[in-house]
């Protein structure tokens, strides 16, 4: 595969870094997010259950780590950038609100609804790291981190995935205006691609075993022509996903094979009915949604 390299490396502002510094370019950008205020925010907040008084629930800090973890894994036998994989990695999800997607999706009623456009988690992490760190001076990221941290959007489930290369931060702009407005831009390099298929392999199975610790599904529902290709507990899950994209992957893209893919697919639609819509996962949401609206209306009021 072609890898990305350090000394291509394009940063908005120009920077005159130390010449003792035994850091490359993406290594620099993994460091800035890992001590960046919106890292630190990830702690809190939980992935897809909240309000469950369970210490053992996935927290997006803990994905974000698995991701890096898996992707590099991945990215190590293709002879991808390891450092750019971690940054894009730690840096995915630090557009989310708290309350995972359903704090998105009230935050992006809200804003629709006040005419401010809507809200979408991949567009406020560039906002955050771009506009809002440094006291506004932003961390001056690498466009490629960048793009990756843009184009990560796991929610939509594809075989195969190749780079859109874009050269310059007018296209990178381009792609932050198309995704504001709905748009599924795609990454600019491999390793972008990468972390944007492992997105979906790292909570998928971590999903479900937070769902059977809280007693909501049981390991035996999964249907069986799921398990008998990837498995039915995490660990089990991630790697048959893993070494399959590892096989399959070539220099232009990064592929499932197909019967992998397909039961993915059936994995994930087998989540979104019996856990992510689950009414009692659901149980809260009047609660989370009367709680962004009242502090979202008094931001506003601030504001005014």
């Amino acid at each position: 595969m072609k890898s990305s390299l350090p000394s291509q490396g394009i940063r908005r502002r120009d920077e005159n870094p130390a010449k003792d510094d035994m850091r490359d370019a993406f290594s620099i950008d993994v460091d800035r997010i890992l001590h960046s205020l919106a890292y630190t925010s990830y702690i809190d907040k939980t992935q897809v259950f909240y309000l469950v008084g369970h210490q053992g629930i996935s927290h997006r800090v803990i994905h974000v780590q698995l991701l890096s973890r898996i992707a590099r894994t991945i990215g190590r036998k293709q002879g991808l950038n390891d450092d750019l994989i971690e940054a894009i990695a730690i840096g995915h999800d630090i557009g989310h609100p708290p309350f995972g997607h359903d704090g998105e999706n009230y935050l992006d009623e809200l804003c629709t609804a006040a005419g401010i456009g809507g809200f979408r988690h991949n567009v406020q992490a560039i906002q955050a790291l771009e506009r809002i760190e440094k006291q506004g001076r932003g961390l001056n990221l690498s466009l490629q981190v960048l793009d990756g941290i843009l184009c990560h959007n796991g929610e939509t489930t594809e075989q195969e995935i190749s780079p859109d290369v874009g050269a310059c931060f007018e296209d990178f702009d381009a792609k932050v205006r198309s995704a504001l407005c709905g748009g599924n831009p795609m990454p600019m390099t491999m390793e972008g691609c990468l972390v944007r298929v492992c997105d979906t392999v790292s909570y998928i199975g971590r999903d479900i075993e937070d769902a059977i610790s809280l007693g909501i599904i049981k390991r035996q529902d999964i249907p069986a022509d799921i398990t008998s290709v990837l498995g039915d507990t995490n660990g089990k899950i991630v790697y048959s996903l893993v070494e399959d994209l590892i096989e399959n992957s070539n220099s232009e893209k990064i592929a499932y094979s197909s019967g992998v893919f397909e039961a993915l697919k059936a994995l994930k639609a087998f989540n979104y009915e019996r856990i992510y819509l689950n009414a009692r996962v659901k149980a809260e949401s009047s609660k989370i949604s009367t709680m962004y609206e009242l502090i979202f209306d008094h931001l506003v009021g601030d504001i005014e």
